[in-house]
């Protein structure tokens, strides 16, 4: 992490596309970005990358595709079992390194081939959790950013502390506001976020004494 906190881009050494978002790194997704980052010491050549939806996780995957030059198999619940075990097995066969995304991992995700199910079993889990506090501030002052909205420090520090700790609730909330900023002409602010948010259910119904 970098001294002056603890959010970060990847690598350089990881080039994601330039029309892709960084993937920023905290303590929630820390260890599935080192286990990919460090697939030469996998015990076989398939990993398994879980994670919630909107969580970055076929981002992930691609980056680790552009810096291995390995392959992905992503949405890998929604496939015939059969293709994924071939898919496993090449992997090994080439020495060219696989990355299955999914949204859990066995037994969650529930493989009825059983030798699938072992290959599943022997391969490396990088698991991207729900995110943290550092995750969701600095996910919004991104998204802002990319939107090119004037969102400031206390706006996003306010926000983070009342919206619902998920990856698509940080995306509904920028949708969201910025959707209304265009269409009623607003300056993003405290109390338009509050009334704004409130009306779509993702805040709860702000309290009459609250001064901000």
């Amino acid at each position: 992490m970098s001294p002056a906190g603890t959010q970060m881009a990847l690598p350089l050494d990881w080039p994601a596309d330039p029309r892709d978002d960084a993937f920023l790194v905290t303590p929630s997704n820390a260890r599935a970005a080192h286990t990919l980052e460090h697939w030469a010491t996998w015990p076989v050549m398939t990993a398994v990358l879980t994670g919630p939806r909107k969580s970055g996780r076929s981002l992930l995957a691609r980056i680790f595709a552009a810096k291995s030059g390995g392959t992905i198999v992503d949405d890998a619940e929604r496939l015939p079992e059969a293709q994924l075990f071939h898919a496993w097995n090449r992997a090994q066969e080439a020495h060219r390194p696989l990355v299955i995304v999914a949204d859990a991992a066995p037994p969650s995700w529930s493989v009825r081939l059983p030798d699938l199910r072992s290959r599943l079993a022997a391969s490396p889990i990088a698991a991207i959790g729900a995110p943290d506090d550092e995750l969701v501030v600095a996910l919004l002052a991104h998204l802002f950013h990319r939107r090119g909205l004037d969102a400031r420090a206390d706006l996003i520090e306010w926000l983070a502390s009342r919206i619902e700790r998920s990856h698509i609730a940080v995306m509904r909330t920028v949708d969201i506001l910025d959707q209304e900023v265009m269409e009623r002409r607003k300056r993003l602010s405290i109390p338009f976020a509050r009334s704004t948010l409130a009306e779509a259910g993702l805040i709860a119904v702000p309290n009459p004494v609250e001064v901000r």
